[in-house]
């Protein structure tokens, strides 16, 4: 018989690193991720993914989660220096 392996929450150490990398480095982390996500999902739309496993699903409005996202990054970093 065998034994499954126990469940490894890597995800949740992933999790806090975005986490600690977004409180050191502001909206610049956050304009960061959200350029690299709306860029995998837009080669992936590209190549035909219509359905994500993400929440919202449809790769459109992933798209404009994410595309919106970097705009409020824009704009705290632009605020910040004013």
């Amino acid at each position: 018989m065998a034994e499954s392996a126990p469940y490894d929450p890597l995800r949740l150490c992933v999790y806090a690193t975005i986490a600690l990398l977004a409180w050191l480095f502001g909206p610049w982390a956050l304009l960061a991720f959200a350029g690299l996500g709306f860029a995998g999902y837009w080669k992936a739309r590209r190549a035909g993914l219509t359905r994500s496993k993400c929440l919202l699903r449809d790769t459109r409005l992933v798209l404009a989660y994410l595309g919106l996202l970097g705009a409020v990054a824009v704009a705290a970093i632009v605020l910040s220096f004013t």
